[in-house]
């Protein structure tokens, strides 16, 4: 059933229900549809959901009239709506059995066109992510890439691995989906608020959420927001995490919905690395260590191989008549020497290189500016982009 009737009611009883789902639902299918709900007299309800229920009361028409005011004030802001079990609404979440009754959608592209359930991967994390974790999780997003089957990659807009797996899908091209912990009028954090409104103009991808307008950002909203993250996903990649964390949660939520987990080892005694390990330990997440097998392991085909174009070659065609022959040979060096052994400081590389010390760290700060490689604070350098 999917009209607009329907919707509204399914979004009255998103709000009515939205801490306990399992409830709103189960009723939508004893009574066969959401706007039989409000149809059913008072005595029957009670008889349904017990007299002691909270929900029973605010079953009534004026719940109805609010939501269809909402649904057409937020359709004027570009946000839609899709209901449990309407066209639109996501089939894998669907399955979950705490699905919400409903999702609010921002978006360029129809919601009948954003999900794709054969190749939609979360990539969750710690806020607080290493530059380790960084790495991994754009490389992680790279590889996924080189595939045919383009992923969706989905993850909550939080600091640290969540932005850092937005980001990395925009740069190689693949639609990135955020989950939101407030409601679809609000952003958080706000530093993320410039970003979010551009992912939602790009096509493929969302911002999505089934918190109501108004919804502020508070801890138990995230914690919930991670059911979606993980229901909405094939599999889950934890980048880095604690021991305790809303990373650890999407990844054992998506485990006991049966999806595939993977999870990056890390040192056993990096608090960071503890939950990832603590996860591959207990068999629920398969260790991530090597990212060319992980889209086959998906089932993931890999797209037809083109011609590899050298670091060589892209420094050539980069520095061309701007910099000397005997800079350009060093920067060429530098860059197989840094794709050799990731993590090398510039004074090891001058002294590999049997150059000065300034030297090595001017071609270094070319090579930074323009986008090649980054240093950390010891100086440790590493290639920051891909190569076609």
């Amino acid at each position: 059933m999917n009209d607009f009737e329907e919707k509204v009611c399914l979004c009255a009883l998103g709000k009515i229900f939205g801490f306990e789902p399992k409830t709103g639902t189960a009723l939508i299918r004893h009574l066969g549809s959401a706007r039989e709900v409000f149809r059913t007299g008072k005595e029957q309800l009670t008889d349904l959901l017990g007299p002691f229920s909270k929900h029973t009361a605010s079953i009534r028409k004026a719940a109805v009239y609010e939501a269809e005011d909402e649904l057409k004030r937020l359709e004027r802001q570009g946000i839609d709506f899709v209901g449990w079990g309407q066209e639109g609404y996501p089939g894998l979440l669907e399955e979950c059995p705490d699905a919400p009754l409903g999702l609010y959608i921002k978006s360029s592209t129809p919601a009948t066109e954003l999900w794709k359930p054969s190749a939609s991967i979360s990539i969750v994390g710690t806020r607080d992510v290493s530059q380790y974790g960084k790495e991994w999780c754009r490389k992680t997003v790279a590889e996924l890439a080189s595939s045919e089957d383009k992923p969706v990659i989905i993850s909550g807009l939080a600091l640290g691995t969540d932005i850092c797996a937005h980001k990395a899908a925009i740069e190689f091209g693949l639609p990135t989906i955020a989950v939101m912990a407030t409601g679809p009028d609000d952003v958080y954090p706000y530093r993320h608020s410039a970003f979010a409104d551009m992912l939602c103009k790009t096509p493929g991808c969302a911002l999505v959420t089934d918190y109501p307008p108004g919804t502020p950002p508070l801890p138990i909203h995230f914690l919930r927001r991670n059911r979606i993250i993980a229901g909405l996903s094939k599999a889950t990649i934890l980048i880095e995490s604690k021991l305790k964390g809303g990373g650890m949660m999407t990844a054992r939520l998506a485990f006991s919905y049966d999806r595939d987990v993977y999870a990056l080892p890390g040192r056993v005694d990096d608090i960071r690395s503890q939950g990832c390990n603590s996860l591959i330990s207990s068999k629920i997440a398969e260790p991530m260590t090597d990212i060319r097998s992980l889209v086959g392991n998906l089932g993931f085909s890999k797209a037809a191989p083109g011609r590899t174009v050298s670091w060589s070659e892209i420094i050539e065609s980069a520095y061309k008549d701007q910099t000397d022959p005997g800079h350009m040979s060093m920067m060429k060096d530098i860059m197989a020497i840094i794709q050799e052994e990731r993590g090398i400081t510039i004074e090891e590389l001058a002294q590999r290189m049997g150059i000065g010390y300034a030297t090595a760290s001017n071609l270094i700060t070319i090579l930074e500016m323009d986008g090649f490689i980054s240093t950390d604070l010891l100086q440790r350098c590493s290639i920051r982009i891909k190569k076609n």
